[in-house]
């Protein structure tokens, strides 16, 4: 297999789909923004076939594609090709009071949860056992949903100290059900039951749509007899391999925003500062730390859902290239109706009825696009809609800052147009060369990165000893992740110790990241066009499915699950569990 040539980055917006081209030096080859289409492929399809028009661009020589997608988050937003997954919690007794997915809108839980089971077992705080593994239990229970369910998620109390239960009862799932997915909670979220909870179901759900964008990602590559490594960008803004992606879909929620932060690094050399990602339906402000995205601290909602897996800190408002302007009692007003993908057919510069904030900007003198004069007779709505509009950024701006001093902020998006030049709070604002491309080259130049989250006792070595341990094993994931191991560092590190304890414990969360190997295929699956068997069920590109497998592919699961624990061990617990293989049959 090749080494790393030029790389294409793609990310799939609401709006946009938008497509770069970088060589081996990080220089810029060449950009594309086409309107996205309903179905994901088509937008991937038309992005691919303009950016490779450019003047010379050779596309033999793309050896790495990096996609960054909403796909994940608008499929739960809108109910929408998820999987049904069968919910085992193991935290019995203590944990009966509050069932699983207590708090999921009543259309949701109906649409993933196939069943959902508490059983005894769990862990302390401090690694004991809160009560013995029913396992007898958690077979039970599968025999009852195992037909109908897709996938299983599994969560238990404090996994994230000890993974032993959840290891023991995924072995449960395999000898009963052989090779279905399986998510389990402390490869997903962090410390907090409910919301760790609520992400694993949620990964299991989206394995079916993580399957889907990839073959959409693979059938538009086989379009333009494209052959590169195909890797998925995740929400802390560094990549993850196609078999990653596949097994933990949820990490794919928050890419977009996460490569705009990115890009606005590589593309201004600033490695601190505020970005503000201006879209055609609505603004993230993020914040850039040491080049890398501020993650949130507090949990995150998705879809009314609360979780607790790494995410981009943002503050996201109704305000974009595409936001309807109008008037009503209380004046003129913007959002949060948007045209999106339809702004250069609807927007009055461009020969459409709609008042949109892209008017709005033209009419001000921020940008020149299409036919100014059509502005005229709204010029007065226009204008007041945008100063709303101005406010409204401060204030989200003004939200993110942890300090009175003003800082910098980088305006990248396509509809960063809208940002002035002049905003309270901000000493500059930076506008980069490909600013409406930022997202793309965000997904192009991400490292790779590995990430641990876990409960500590001090040993005889104290602190020095504990740091040095969490240190490397977030450089191991990194590595197996498919970082260069001679450039992965350590960029975030945070310990938080637990009061209250009998005895000392710390919370430690360290994050490592490199450069992507180019070694890096090995991690790598090519999705098959013609049948893939998961899940136990063998599939046809007709849907149709054969059960007749099962007894043999569980043999072949118990055997590959023996292989995993034993790679596990080797390696300290390190190597990632779960998702499903696919074979070219």
């Amino acid at each position: 297999m090749p080494g790393i040539d030029w790389r294409l980055g793609i990310d799939v917006g609401g709006t946009n789909t938008d497509a770069v081209i970088m060589d081996a030096a990080d220089r810029l080859m060449a950009t594309a923004k086409v309107p996205c289409t309903p179905d994901i492929t088509g937008g991937i399809v038309a992005a691919i076939a303009a950016v490779l028009s450019a003047p010379g661009i050779e596309p033999d020589r793309i050896s790495h594609v990096m996609l960054g997608t909403t796909h994940a988050t608008n499929a739960v937003l809108e109910r929408r090709g998820l999987r049904r997954i069968a919910v085992i919690r193991i935290g019995g007794p203590a944990t009966h009071s509050i069932r699983p997915m207590f708090e999921w809108p009543d259309d949701l839980a109906a649409e993933v949860a196939v069943g959902a089971t508490i059983v005894n077992g769990g862990i302390e705080y401090d690694g004991r056992e809160l009560s013995p593994l029913d396992t007898d239990a958690i077979a039970r229970f599968l025999g009852e949903v195992g037909e109908t369910a897709d996938g299983v998620a599994i969560t238990s109390v404090f996994a994230p100290v000890s993974a032993r239960h959840e290891l023991a009862a995924a072995e449960v799932v395999k000898r009963e059900l052989g090779e279905v997915h399986v998510s389990l909670s402390h490869e997903i979220g962090s410390l907090g039951l409910l919301e760790r909870e609520n992400a694993t179901i949620l990964n299991g759900a989206l394995a079916g749509v993580a399957r889907d964008v990839a073959q959409a990602m693979q059938d538009a590559l086989t379009a333009h007899d494209l052959r590169p490594v195909t890797l998925f960008a995740q929400n802390d803004g560094t990549l993850m391999g196609l078999d990653q992606a596949m097994r933990y879909p949820v990490f794919t929620i928050g890419s977009g925003p996460a490569n705009s932060v990115r890009g606005a690094a590589f593309l201004t050399g600033r490695s601190d500062a505020l970005v503000a990602d201006v879209g055609g339906t609505s603004t993230d402000i993020g914040v850039l730390v040491n080049g890398f995205p501020r993650e949130s601290s507090y949990g995150v909602e998705i879809g009314g859902i609360r979780t607790n897996f790494r995410m981009p800190d943002l503050v996201t408002i109704a305000l974009g290239g595409g936001s309807v302007v109008s008037n009503d009692v209380d004046g003129a007003r913007f959002g949060p109706r948007s045209v999106g993908y339809l702004l250069q057919r609807a927007g009055l510069v461009f020969g459409g009825s709609t008042p949109t904030l892209t008017d709005a900007a033209v009419a001000a003198g921020r940008t020149r696009l299409g036919d100014a004069e059509r502005v005229a007779r709204h010029r007065q709505t226009l204008t007041a809609a945008l100063a709303k509009a101005d406010a409204m950024l401060a204030d989200a701006i003004d939200r993110m800052k942890t300090s009175r001093e003003d800082r910098p902020l980088i305006t990248v998006g396509g509809g960063s147009i809208l940002v002035p030049d002049k905003i309270p709070g901000v000493s500059e604002v930076i506008r980069p060369e490909h600013f409406d491309a930022a997202n793309a080259v965000g997904a192009a130049i991400a490292s790779v990165s590995g990430q641990i989250d876990r409960i500590f006792h001090p040993g005889p070595g104290g602190r020095d000893a504990m740091l040095e341990e969490a240190r490397g094993e977030a450089r191991e994931r990194a590595v197996a992740s498919g970082a260069d191991p001679s450039t992965v560092r350590i960029v975030e590190l945070e310990e938080i110790p637990l009061a209250y304890l009998t005895t000392p414990a710390v919370r430690v969360r360290v994050k490592a990241a490199g450069t992507l190997a180019s070694g890096a295929q090995r991690l790598l699956v090519p999705v098959s066009a013609t049948t893939v068997i998961h899940g136990g069920i063998h599939e046809t590109p007709s849907g149709r499915t054969d059960r007749s497998r099962r007894r043999a592919d569980r043999i072949a699961g118990r055997l590959q699950w023996r292989l995993d624990l034993l790679r596990r061990h080797a390696l300290g617990d390190t190597v990632e569990f779960g998702g499903k293989r696919r074979f070219h049959v």
